[in-house]
């Protein structure tokens, strides 16, 4: 990433990551299929209205192993083998650490949570059921990020995806097993889920080792350094916590459209799944910029940095308009693929595409946040995560509890776009604020 053209580099790197999203998507939606075919309506919306408390605790795993391998790339850019691997190896105890917490305390609130977003009484116990189980086996997801993000940090974007091809295949294959031959419902596909990632991190964690000689770790790389663990975690939580504060915003949300009946549930269900499918170009050009910008800063070049940026704009800008058309228009026969069309009420299919539709307007305020937010967190900022999912937060939260009452369903499609409006167009100027003062404090040491 520190030699050779910024465009290419970036897309090279951005490509095949966003075949693993679009992976990673068919991943979580096989669940929401298999149950909406095989099980029902009813069942579609119990694990569709566990999707923000999912999005919490998945979300976390993925923005703390993401900040974990910040400091990896950067050793990696500068060349410093020795730190790399001691990070690495604390990286690994604390995602250990963590995987333990969060499955013990989510376990425990699993229903009480369900009952405070008032969770419709027809399909709560189908909700906890498939929740509870993500919440127990959180540990697959977190190593799975933890090694994906790691082999990201030193530049290779292709691996995670066949490890993620696997997982898709082998997750498909559990959830017909475990739905159909053994009837265990939600529970079932949850189960399925925490099957394929595991198979998936212990085999990215054997590639690491084989692949990669460098991350062949000694007795001596994990030697418990404190420091070292908490300077992880001060890059790790904030990043954690972006994603945990958006997912705030998607519970309220879910809350308010629990009080409209499980239908809508489903038809909400359908059409948030479709909409991380189309729009997953996006988190990977996030992490094509922030690979590209950590890089760079540890090598020391930051007009590099500035010129991958601008580049990773014009990227998004035209990812926005083709996404919007591939939405727009594939709404209605991707909305299909979830439901029987000859059992399935015609308002739930309306509802699921009219939302899509509505969001398809605001990819670009979209992009904005990917790029910035996950490129600011590559140049070790963990403050600007946070603002920006601040905003998101207050400004979904001011939509759920007002636009649902004004306008119905329709104030409900219009919740996300709002939220990344005011995240969207804020971050940028956090950006410009942070290359400003790291570019002040490169001179200060030119002059020292």
């Amino acid at each position: 990433m520190t030699k050779g053209s910024p465009l290419r580099l970036i897309l090279t790197f951005t490509i095949p990551l966003f075949f693993g999203n679009v992976f990673q998507q068919l991943y979580s939606m096989v669940d929401t299929i298999v149950v909406g075919r095989f099980v029902g309506v009813d069942a579609l919306a119990a694990v569709g209205s566990t999707s923000g408390f999912s999005f919490m605790v998945v979300g976390f795993a993925q923005g703390l192993t993401a900040g974990f391998s910040v400091i990896v790339s950067q050793r990696f850019g500068a060349k410093d083998m020795k730190m790399m691997r001691k990070a690495y190896a604390m990286g690994i105890l604390c995602s250990l650490a963590w995987s333990v917490a969060i499955a013990f305390l989510f376990s425990l609130l699993s229903l009480p949570l369900l009952r405070l977003i008032d969770t419709p009484e027809n399909i709560i116990y189908d909700a906890n059921s498939y929740i509870i189980i993500i919440y127990a086996g959180i540990g697959t997801a977190i190593f799975y990020n933890l090694f994906s993000s790691i082999l990201r940090a030193v530049g290779d974007g292709r691996s995670p995806v066949y490890f993620l091809l696997l997982s898709s295949v082998l997750n498909i294959v559990l959830d017909l097993f475990f739905v159909i031959v053994i009837p265990l419902g939600c529970a079932g596909v949850a189960i399925a889920t925490i099957i394929a990632q595991g198979i998936s991190a212990i085999a990215s964690l054997i590639y690491i080792k084989k692949r990669f000689p460098i991350f062949r770790l000694q007795k001596e790389d994990w030697k418990l350094d404190i420091p070292l663990c908490i300077r992880l975690t001060k890059i790790g939580i904030p990043s954690a916590i972006q994603f945990s504060v958006c997912a705030i915003g998607v519970i309220i949300v879910q809350a308010a459209i629990n009080g409209f009946g499980s239908d809508t549930v489903a038809a909400y269900s359908v059409g948030g799944k479709l909409e991380s499918l189309v729009t997953q170009f996006f988190p990977a050009l996030g992490m094509g910029i922030s690979t590209f910008a950590s890089q760079n800063l540890g090598a020391g070049q930051l007009n590099r940095i500035r010129k991958g940026f601008r580049i990773s704009f014009l990227i998004m800008v035209v990812a926005a308009f083709i996404t919007f058309l591939i939405a727009y228009n594939a709404a209605a026969p991707l909305s299909l693929i979830f439901m029987d069309k000859e059992t399935t009420s015609p308002v739930i299919i309306d509802m699921a595409v009219q939302y899509v539709r509505t969001v398809a307007w605001f990819f670009i305020p979209l992009g904005m946040i990917f790029i910035y937010r996950t490129g600011s967190q590559g140049l070790g900022s963990g403050t600007i995560p946070l603002i920006s999912s601040i905003a998101e937060l207050v400004m979904r939260v001011i939509a759920a509890f007002i636009l649902p009452y004004l306008f119905g369903y329709t104030g409900i499609c219009f919740a996300s776009p709002i939220a990344w409006c005011g995240a969207g167009f804020l971050i940028p100027f956090c950006y410009f604020y942070k290359m400003n003062k790291i570019e002040k404090n490169a001179l200060r040491l030119e002059k020292a």
